[in-house]
């Protein structure tokens, strides 16, 4: 009813022109808009109030897998190396193959107890 009674014979023809006006842009948009994504001219601009804080964790998470990716890699180079027979033994095993599983133990050990104490500290330092 209220629609009814604000939609007066110039309102509707003022509408009627400004969509007119709306749609006679529409197809040059629609053409600028697929030339610049047919160029690669496309730019997305996002403001973030917390990126400081999303990057900051993505670069925690990505120096965690880093740093898991370099301890596999130790871990299948050692087993790779227990094929080799050397002079050298550790509880009868290859030496040098030894010696890459505990570095990988040490350094799984590492990252285990570093992340325990960082994620304390980070779930201490908002809880203030």
């Amino acid at each position: 009813q209220r629609m009814m009674k604000d939609a007066t014979q110039g309102s509707l023809i003022g509408s009627a022109l400004e969509m007119k006006s709306f749609l006679s842009t529409v197809p040059g948009r629609v053409n600028q808009l697929l030339d610049a994504l047919s160029n690669s001219d496309v730019e997305l601009r996002v403001k973030w109030s917390d990126a400081k804080m999303i990057v900051e964790g993505i670069e925690k998470v990505a120096n965690r897998i880093a740093a898991g990716i370099v301890l596999a890699a130790l871990i299948i180079g050692a087993a790779l190396l227990m094929r080799v027979e050397t002079t050298f033994r550790i509880f009868g095993y290859p030496g040098i193959a030894m010696l890459f599983f505990l570095a990988a133990f040490a350094g799984g050990f590492w990252l285990v107890v570093s992340t325990f104490i960082r994620d304390h500290k980070a779930r201490r330092k908002t809880r203030r």
